[in-house]
């Protein structure tokens, strides 16, 4: 039996709905019932009428998943599948971060841990993070832990926005050097890019957005050629949504080589046995949800 057949019988089995992020193996995103970025993600977690959600991303994402559908399994394909940029932040810093700051809001990017999300004021996510910031009851914001994200949306907001030190390893390694070794033979093409990448890139960029942002922007847009600055898996769904157009990646190519833990006999054994079941705390996971919600609202 092959992988998509053996993947079909399984869910059927299970009574499981896949869940997939954009930077994923093809091979994942194939048999995913649903693939999204981080917002379309949470979003869709709420709704999901299976018992059993087998979320192939990062384990904060599985997390959230945990955190909107608690009476839910769910289960993550290999549980070491983690995010360095979600490293980079964690609760102890944080409340001494408020207490520096104490008239400023806390603002948590979703690639944080359930920890960090439980002692911020709200999340935001890379499509939203502006409206975020221009929303929250504030008129200076801590952001974490993302310090580019952060840095980029506050050229566009009249407050003071604090930065964490933190970066996503795959977006702060794509310089405009990069992106201008392809550019020199494809002269043409417009250069899109997501803002978890330098200043340097974003304010030279043609368009910048979200995962999900990028993917709307080349099935509308009149251009048939892009550099794409963001992870190599989300030309899976830019080849769906636009089959006549050419995408091209920065030199080296951007690879997050904790989303591609996520295998295809790994899921095949995560369905099969039911492992690597994903709990979060009542406590933790309460005070997370709140913040997620004054996402949501705003």
């Amino acid at each position: 039996m092959d992988f998509r057949s053996r993947i079909q019988q399984l869910k059927e089995e299970k009574d499981a709905f896949i869940l997939a992020h954009y930077y994923q193996r093809r091979e994942i995103q194939e048999v995913a019932d649903f693939i999204g970025d981080s917002l379309e993600l949470s979003r869709k977690c709420a709704d999901i009428p299976n018992s059993t959600i087998v979320f192939c991303g990062v384990y904060f994402m599985a997390e959230i998943a945990k955190i909107l559908a608690p009476g839910k399994r769910v289960l993550i394909p290999y549980k070491n599948a983690g995010c360095l940029l979600a490293d980079m932040a964690i609760p102890d810093e944080v409340e001494l971060f408020k207490r520096r700051y104490p008239d400023a809001k806390v603002i948590a990017y979703v690639n944080t841990y359930a920890e960090v999300k439980a002692v911020a004021d709200v999340i935001c996510t890379s499509a939203n993070a502006g409206d975020v910031i221009r929303k929250v009851d504030a008129s200076k914001v801590i952001f974490l832990p993302d310090g580019n994200l952060g840095a980029y949306h506050s050229r566009f907001v009249d407050k003071e926005v604090i930065t964490w030190k933190g970066y996503c390893p795959v977006h702060n390694r794509i310089t405009w050097e990069s992106i201008e070794r392809v550019k020199a033979e494809h002269p043409d093409a417009l250069v899109i890019v997501h803002p978890e990448c330098p200043p340097e890139v974003t304010e030279k960029a043609d368009f910048v957005g979200s995962t999900s942002q990028l993917v709307r922007f080349v099935a509308e847009s009149s251009h048939n050629k892009f550099i794409v600055g963001t992870e190599e898996g989300t030309l899976y769904k830019m080849q769906l949504a636009a089959p006549d157009k050419e995408f091209l990646l920065p030199d080296p190519v951007p690879l997050c080589d904790q989303m591609k833990m996520i295998t295809p006999e790994r899921l095949i054994r995560c369905l099969e046995e039911g492992i690597y079941e994903v709990e979060v705390e009542p406590q933790i996971a309460e005070k997370a949800e709140k913040a997620i919600e004054v996402m949501f609202k705003l």
